[in-house]
């Protein structure tokens, strides 16, 4: 059985590394990008936050100020046995949240919002939020949490089996350029896109593939795959670098996730995770011996499946 206090104190810690240390897929990228970047201050700008990087794991402090929204993906073994069920893994993750809100300091950002009532620990109605997927043949609890702001580059548009290819191509680059131009959602960033479900579902796809992939993964779909190179490609030729400032290095890689659409459409979401990405997984055993990694294993292939198995 898996304690409950095992979830607190490994939440806790899963919190601390994932505010502090980037993700070395992540690191090595913003390096490449660096290394092609022709603009100087796309190039000074790139420097900076490599010097970022690595100041905060010396100095042990969240690599930026404003430490996004935390949100948790977790994944349960269908086997696995939680001590208190799953109740009570909710309420480890709500306090771990409020402890490693004060201790690491993560920032306060999670407010009503109406009266902007701020309990100050990033917990409310609907905060932290968790979302779960199941695995078969295990027994294991996966625990990601990731830090990501809830005020821009995300988008949405309704598009149509005629728009095809070429009008996600369009939308895609239309939501770049808007958010590019500004320097909003501080590129580089990974662009994460859904494209199918419903207007809901494809936006949560495209957070999951924007937080829950590592820089240079490939979907396992042929062409799915050719058509996340060729949005690299045609985000790197915007003419935008870091922050909005000219240069060619403000994409850190495009995933892309699909689910089974109605007939008559195409919805399609965007969202951009930018270059503080914060993120780290934690895998809890039956036994529980608690065992921290960088890559999410999110999307596996159960996670995925088509048809009927």
């Amino acid at each position: 059985m898996i304690k409950e206090n095992i979830i607190l104190d490994a939440v806790r810690e899963l919190n601390v590394r994932a505010a502090i240390d980037i993700p070395n897929d992540v690191y090595q990228k913003v390096g490449q990008l660096l290394e092609k970047e022709t603009n100087g201050l796309s190039t000074y700008v790139l420097k900076k936050i490599l010097q970022n990087y690595d100041a905060a794991i010396k100095d042990r402090v969240a690599m930026c100020a404003d430490t996004g929204l935390p949100r948790y993906y977790v994944k349960i073994g269908n086997s696995a046995v939680i001590e208190g069920g799953i109740v009570q893994l909710e309420k480890m993750l709500r306090q771990a949240t409020a402890d490693t809100t004060t201790s690491i300091p993560l920032r306060p950002n999670r407010v009503h919002p109406f009266t902007r009532k701020d309990n100050n620990n990033n917990v409310g109605i609907h905060a932290p939020t968790v979302d779960y997927s199941f695995e078969p043949n295990a027994d294991w609890v996966d625990i990601t949490v990731t830090h990501k702001g809830g005020l821009f580059g995300g988008d949405y548009r309704m598009l149509f089996p005629a728009d095809g290819i070429s009008g996600l191509k369009r939308f895609f680059l239309d939501s770049l350029a808007e958010f590019l131009r500004r320097g909003m959602a501080c590129q580089p960033a990974t662009i994460g896109v859904g494209v199918g479900g419903t207007k809901d579902m494809c936006v949560r796809l495209a957070k999951e593939a924007a937080c829950l992939r590592i820089i240079g993964d490939r979907n396992p779909d042929p062409e799915i795959a050719r058509l996340e190179e060729e949005l690299i490609e045609l985000g790197s030729k915007t003419g935008f670098g870091p922050m909005g400032f000219p240069g060619n290095s403000a994409v850190l890689d495009v995933h892309i996730e699909v689910a089974y659409a109605h007939t008559g459409g195409m919805p399609v979401g965007i969202q951009q995770f930018c270059y503080a990405q914060r993120r780290k997984t934690v895998r809890i055993s039956a036994d529980n011996d608690v065992g921290y990694r960088e890559d999410p294993h999110w999307f596996t292939p159960y996670y995925r499946r088509e048809t009927i198995e």
